[in-house]
């Protein structure tokens, strides 16, 4: 099975992207604070996998016109989308659960939606795992939170203090998509894997050119359709905007460098190639990705593409780009992977071109 498996850093000069909401016991009742990781090192700002994918998701809809999005029904302490992969894009690549309420509750909720009337029926318990992986976006060194001081005061009488947490760091994440998994839909009765209920079987044996892997008690799309969905999902990468207090601290949340491949395996080979340096500053560790390269060549199905924003660390990147001539150098004769150098959104529309010449990686 082959998967696409990266890292990317978010450079985040003053920034709130994700937060937690008031913060018990300070000066001002309604002081906002930012998502930390705790440790003896220190405070780690973070971003959650959920913000994140919900980031992810939003410019899939908005940036991207072919992208199926799974519409989203509520009942009253819950809500969930239609969980039909083969008709959604969103419920194939991202994930769900999906269950028939039992209680009266419940079942009075769903008779009151008419909008239910348009989603799939459900006859059991179903759930999928997400194939796309991503994250926790964490800091890649300790920070203290800088405490921001306000006031509303455009009114008559006293001003209204709020006061507010932001930081300025560099957040790293990795991302990890399963290839094999697009498009495939297992119905074994076996929590974690039914992701078709006896309905949904039903649709999926009647789509034209859908295959039935019965040793496996699952049914695939055919592989153009599963392709356009991987292709549809990173050019929203390309595009990616998202992220909390954009009004007071507008931040790009487009990735300033990304690295990543198809490989073999669904191991991380990359994770430690990125970190900070004494100063804490973000450090390319060509010793570590030289040593990834060679040991995992083997693995590694496509050209290692890196996605690096001119005008971001240009001192590391002269240097990056001196040991990517020495690699290419002797790459072929070691059988090591190329490495294809651009910008980030080159990086991500070079591998979805690349998708059509390469089939092959969704077997």
């Amino acid at each position: 099975m082959a998967f696409v498996t990266g890292l990317f850093l978010i450079d985040a000069p003053a920034s709130a992207l994700n937060n937690l909401g008031a913060i018990p016991g300070e000066r001002e009742d309604n002081t906002v604070g930012v998502k930390v990781i705790t440790t003896k090192a220190g405070a780690f700002p973070y971003v959650s996998a959920q913000a994140f994918r919900y980031w992810l998701r939003t410019t899939l809809e908005e940036r991207v016109p072919e992208w199926k999005a799974s519409p989203i029904f509520r009942e009253e302490k819950i809500a969930y989308t239609d969980a039909n992969p083969i008709k959604y894009w969103d419920d194939d690549l991202f994930g769900y659960m999906r269950a028939p309420g039992k209680s009266d509750t419940a079942k009075k909720s769903r008779e009151q939606m008419t909008m239910l009337d348009e989603a799939t029926p459900v006859t059991d318990t179903i759930t999928r795992a997400s194939p796309l992986r991503v994250s926790t976006l964490v800091s890649i060194a300790p920070v203290n939170p800088t405490n921001d001081f306000g006031v509303m005061s455009r009114h008559e009488g006293n001003p209204v203090p709020h006061e507010h947490q932001f930081y300025r760091t560099t957040l790293k994440g990795l991302f990890s998509l399963d290839l094999w998994s697009c498009g495939t839909f297992s119905y074994r009765n076996r929590t974690g894997f039914r992701n078709l209920d006896d309905e949904r079987v039903k649709i999926i044996s009647d789509y034209r050119g859908a295959e039935h892997l019965e040793a496996e008690k699952s049914y695939r799309l055919p592989k153009a359709e599963r392709l356009a969905r991987v292709k549809a999902l990173f050019t929203g990468m390309a595009h990616l905007e998202g992220g909390a207090k954009q009004t007071l601290h507008y931040t790009d949340v487009s990735p300033a460098l990304v690295i990543f491949a198809v490989t073999k395996g669904g191991n991380h080979i990359f994770h430690h190639t990125v970190g900070a340096n004494r100063a804490g500053q973000p450090e390319i560790k060509i010793d570590a990705l030289r040593e990834a390269l060679r040991v995992f060549a083997d693995g590694i199905l496509s050209p290692v593409y890196v996605g690096w924003v001119k005008g971001y660390l240009d001192e590391a990147r002269a240097a990056f780009e001196q040991f990517v001539a020495e690699h290419h150098a002797s790459a072929a004769e070691h059988g090591l992977p190329r490495i294809e150098l651009s910008h980030p959104r080159e990086a991500f529309l070079h591998f979805v071109a690349a998708c059509d010449q390469h089939p092959a990686w969704l077997d």
